[in-house]
């Protein structure tokens, strides 16, 4: 829909956005006032039914969607652009960072990626001390929540247990902010126990962190690599052009035909016109708006054109699966039945190896094609479910529900989620949660995500927001409170089947 004077007026006048917010919303209508790229009439009516969606990027794409400069290049390079010499101790890195952060779009305006935040700093730390590097990153960090208020700024964690990342998981316990958002990479071999369960520590406290399978996302990505926004994997020095999606539960119901129907007609043609609108947009972002021939971290090398992919996500898989089955007449239910995984997992697998066939153009960084991504969700998503996940509300017992997931995590090299609610027998049993993470990474997790009933914090999809922040709206200081309101409004987060955790309670057997 094309804006009109009124769509510009009303946020004019809105008094519940603060200033940048309200800046951020004119730029989106000025956009939108453009066509978009140009795409099949076929393509755009799967658009306009919200089959396929563009997740609301914009008409002209003149951004990627998401950026992970390589900041520990400039950290020891300095810029020309911003004008700063190599920094040469600890408060040179923490203000250059800042100074690049600032400059470094995305998607949502504020960077995605501030960096592996301990593999950055710890060459800068020798010489602290520990009162030192508290007080002086205490500040860091208070800036990153102030200046960039956004739940989809994120950092991630080292492998290996070091003493800036048990200061940054200190801090979070002290200051429970929103951002940044965090992921802890989890090697099997190199992860100490002792190092996880300060982590899981600060999830009961904060929401965060996530929990990556360093392992397997090495295997499909490379050595260089980050979580960025939710828990999009993509590679440093690079990233994603552009984000676009397949409703499987609009694509099922747009015909009646059964799974033979729907495997070998219906989903390939709907993934068809995702990619053709990924690819228009790649093109546009290349070839028009030109951002790769005149960013300053392009022409500086902390980005490179062939680092870069795009992502195509599904979600609503286990609606599709559920009225599948139905048509069927067979019982079961996504996460409730043995042939209902199953063909869940025939589903995925199914449009993975269509993804991986099929080229698109600047996406050297994954050969030339698009990764499948198996997508969180928004807010405007009402009676679907996000990703591969099972409905909210409806899952199974612990080890179940990481067994029906866990089997699909293999396809989504960039990233796949699942949020697991925990209640208040998990504090008591720290240990028990560490051998849940590893015995789930062991039986091919990738990403593994959990929450406590009982703190202030709610994980909507890969981001957080806190239950006091939503109590304060309608206005918001981070933007993407906004985005949770809806979602706890609409999409009954707060409805997730509560998971006990006890002493006793590993993971064998989760393989399958």
């Amino acid at each position: 829909m094309v804006p009109t004077l009124s769509d510009i007026r009303a946020v004019v006048t809105d008094s519940t956005y603060t200033y940048r917010q309200r800046v951020a919303a004119l730029a989106n209508l000025a956009e939108n006032l453009l066509e978009p790229p140009l795409v099949s009439p076929e393509c755009a009516a799967a658009l306009q039914e919200r089959i396929i969606c563009d997740m609301f990027e914009g008409n002209a794409p003149y951004r990627p969607r998401y950026l992970l400069p390589d900041y520990a290049k400039a950290l020891v390079l300095g810029s020309d652009f911003l004008e700063i010499p190599p920094a040469e101790d600890f408060d040179d890195a923490l203000a250059y960072l800042l100074i690049m952060y600032s400059q470094t779009p995305s998607i949502t305006g504020y960077p995605v990626y501030f960096g592996d935040l301990d593999a950055l700093l710890l060459p800068y730390v020798e010489g602290v001390s520990d009162a030192e590097l508290h007080a002086k990153l205490r500040r860091f960090w208070m800036c990153l929540d102030r200046m960039f208020p956004d739940a989809f700024a994120h950092t991630n964690l080292s492998t290996v247990d070091n003493r800036v990342a048990r200061m940054i998981l200190r801090l979070e316990r002290e200051l429970l902010q929103v951002v940044p958002n965090i992921s802890l990479k989890v090697d099997p071999a190199l992860t100490s126990d002792d190092y996880l369960l300060d982590a899981v520590a600060t999830v009961f406290a904060c929401g965060k962190p996530h929990f990556i399978n360093d392992v397997m996302m090495r295997g499909d990505l490379g050595p260089d690599y980050a979580a960025v926004s939710c828990y999009n994997s993509l590679k440093l020095g690079g990233g994603s052009h552009t984000l676009v999606r397949l409703n499987l539960k609009a694509a099922v119901l747009s015909s009646d035909g059964g799974v033979d129907d729907f495997l070998d007609a219906t989903l390939p043609h709907f993934l068809g016109l995702t990619s053709e609108l990924a690819e228009s947009r790649i093109r546009f972002l290349v070839e028009e708006s030109h951002f790769y021939d005149s960013n300053w971290l392009v022409s500086e090398g902390l980005l490179s054109l062939d680092r870069f992919s795009a992502m195509i996500g599904v979600f609503g898989l286990a609606e599709a699966v559920d009225t599948l089955m139905q048509r069927e007449g067979q019982p079961g239910t996504y996460g409730h039945g043995e042939a209902a995984d199953d063909l869940a997992y025939r589903i995925t697998s199914t449009a993975a190896a269509w993804i991986a066939d099929r080229p698109m153009p600047y996406c050297d960084g994954n050969g030339g094609r698009a990764f499948l991504h198996s997508q969180s969700g928004i807010d405007l998503d009402i009676g679907v479910t996000a990703g591969t996940r099972i409905p909210i509300g409806s899952e199974p017992p612990l080890i179940e529900h990481l067994r029906t997931v866990s089997r699909h995590h293999h396809l989504f090299a960039s990233g796949v989620s699942d949020v697991l609610s925990f209640d208040e027998t998990a504090v008591a049993n720290p240990q028990a949660v560490v051998d849940v993470i590893r015995g789930a990474f062991a039986s091919g997790m990738r990403d593994f995500t959990f929450n406590l009933d009982s703190n202030d914090f709610i994980r909507i999809t890969g981001y957080l927001v806190r239950k006091s922040d939503l109590a304060k709206m309608p206005g918001a200081r981070h933007g993407s409170t906004l985005l949770g309101a809806g979602s706890v409004a609409d999409s009954h987060v707060l409805d997730r089947v509560v998971k006990r955790v006890v002493s006793h309670e590993s993971s064998p057997g989760l393989g399958r």
